[in-house]
């Protein structure tokens, strides 16, 4: 027999729904950021353009984080976040070899994803930043170390015999990718995603060409 339901239980549903409510709001409104950063830079975009693109009140990007600069500080962490997570699957895949490791990560570093325009507008705005922004070049150079030694690792197992060889190549790649990133951004034009994939598949090509196929 089925129990009647009491006014506990009838309420649950609502209260779950009110807890998902937050996240849902931070997520939201950081994503609305990225497209002002991407459409107006970091010193243009005001509390008012985004919670206009967001289509929410003021008082509720003051609830969640209080001040601009605080909001600027978790869209760079989500970025960065969204760019180890990715990253960190394809290390952990224990079914890839090294050589598809690194395939799969180069595959990544231009999927539409994690290149995209407004993404890549944003992380470079914030770079331009980070000289005087501490908290943004520890966010910054904290993805960056990651990526090296990320790649380094996967050289010593694809049969880079020593560290300093392994740390230049890997240094090289994440220079390389930096740079390709912005001249997807800056010159799209010219340089594309698929470009971009094979100029950096070359580079490890030139290293590693019993792993690599040039394209």
């Amino acid at each position: 027999m089925s129990l009647p339901k009491t006014r506990h239980s009838a309420a649950a549903p609502k209260t779950r729904r009110r807890a998902a409510a937050p996240e849902q709001r931070r997520e939201q409104l950081i994503k609305a950021t990225i497209k002002c950063i991407a459409r107006k830079g970091l010193s243009s975009t005001t509390m008012a353009d985004v919670t206009k693109t967001a289509k929410l009140s003021l008082g509720i990007v003051n609830l969640h984080f209080q001040s601009k600069e605080k909001l600027l500080v978790e869209v760079l962490r989500y970025i960065a976040d969204e760019y180890k997570a990715g990253w960190d699957a394809i290390i952990r895949d224990e079914t890839l070899e090294p050589a598809e490791k690194m395939l799969a990560l180069i595959n990544f570093d231009y999927s539409a994803e994690i290149a995209h325009p407004a993404k890549l507008a944003v992380w470079f705005a914030f770079w331009g930043e980070s000289s005087s922004r501490p908290t943004y070049r520890k966010i910054c150079n904290d993805a960056d170390l990651q990526t090296t030694a990320s790649v380094k690792k996967l050289c010593r197992e694809l049969g880079c015999r020593s560290n300093r060889r392994a740390e230049l190549i890997a240094t090289g790649y994440t220079a390389l990718a930096d740079g390709l990133w912005l001249d997807i951004l800056v010159t799209p034009e010219e340089m594309d995603r698929a470009l971009a994939r094979d100029v950096s598949l070359n580079y490890m090509a030139s290293f590693f060409p019993d792993h690599f196929k040039a394209p």
